[in-house]
């Protein structure tokens, strides 16, 4: 068994870092004091559960890939924990999928508005087939804006042929659900289907055809394929982000009928620095270890810090020399 170097994304910027195959996985190693072993894409990756731990971190210890800490998920709808190694209740924002008429009737009555509003101001809603005019589309739509939700957009930047390549990865298992105005692409979700999961990978819409409400008529259209499926799960990210639990980005999941569903997540230590890291719970970082009004403070710092630096980016060099 030998030690390979793989590409991967990390916050929108690829990296090389050190892998291994164990029984049909890839699994690689990052982070810089201590290192933690997990699958590749593994949200994302089918059929790729940990069965028999214990064999599988004694194959790890053989394998020369140099970790302190293993951690798997075990993926919803199977909810109890299956084995004693020490968890963390990680969590989905998830609507459990029953039929779209079920969904749409528990939304509240804003959230149901807004989709008949998109119908209403010309938004059409359809599975787009992944060719290079649908990559032009989500090109303009990354380079649209340097700042979402806040924060630097990892897109923003990239060339077209860069967005085709980071887009193209499961296309084989996915659906690209696409929001168009007048023929222009406002609006996309990329599904994936993992096992008995629909799982949003990506989705974004124009900022400038807010107020159609592609979000809203995106989701809708997701919802009617999911249950068209069978799904167990429809599947938006996570629910909450460690103590972060309000945000703009919650609430819209919240109205949209999405719902925190838990499930475990095990970290097994392989070194003395992993039991220390494990027993601290260091895994959970920043935002899992901060108390929640400290971590909202410092993220809206933060998102001002970020407006202010968009508008002055936004500023001609003409207008402020004359200022």
């Amino acid at each position: 068994m030998s030690v390979n170097m793989v590409e991967i994304r990390v916050r929108g910027k690829n990296t090389m870092v050190p892998s291994v195959d164990i029984d049909g996985r890839t699994l690689i190693a990052q982070g810089r004091w201590v290192k933690t072993a997990f699958i590749r894409d593994e949200h994302f990756t089918a059929d790729k559960a940990v069965e028999y731990p214990e064999a599988f971190v004694a194959a790890l210890k053989k394998s020369g890939l140099r970790a302190d800490v293993l951690t798997f998920f075990q993926r919803p709808p199977n909810l109890q924990p299956k084995f004693s190694f020490p968890i963390e209740w990680e969590n989905y924002a998830a609507v459990p999928v029953t039929t779209f008429a079920a969904w749409w009737d528990r939304l509240p009555q804003e959230a149901r508005k807004n989709t008949r509003r998109a119908v209403k101001r010309g938004v059409e809603v359809k599975v787009a087939a992944f060719d290079d005019e649908l990559v032009r589309g989500i090109h303009k739509i990354c380079n649209e804006n340097p700042v979402r939700q806040g924060r630097p957009f990892w897109h923003y930047g990239k060339d077209f042929e860069t967005i085709k390549r980071e887009h193209a990865t499961y296309v084989e298992c996915s659906d690209f659900i696409a929001a168009y105005f007048e023929g222009e692409l406002i609006g996309f979700i990329k599904l994936v289907y993992v096992d008995r999961l629909a799982t949003i990978m990506t989705i974004l819409a124009l900022n400038a055809h807010y107020d159609k409400r592609p979000m809203n008529a995106l989701l809708t259209k997701a919802m009617e394929i999911t249950a068209q499926k069978g799904v167990a799960y429809f599947v938006y990210g996570n629910y909450v982000y460690g103590n972060k639990k309000d945000s703009s980005l919650v609430e819209f999941k919240r109205r949209n009928g999405f719902e925190q569903v838990n499930f475990p997540r095990y970290y097994i230590p392989l070194t003395l620095k992993g039991k220390i890291y494990v027993a601290l719970r260091l895994y959970r970082g920043a935002v899992g270890l901060l108390p929640g009004p400290v971590l909202n403070l410092l993220l809206k710092i933060r998102d001002k810090f970020y407006a202010r630096k968009e508008k002055a980016e936004t500023v001609k060099p003409e207008a402020a020399k004359d200022e």
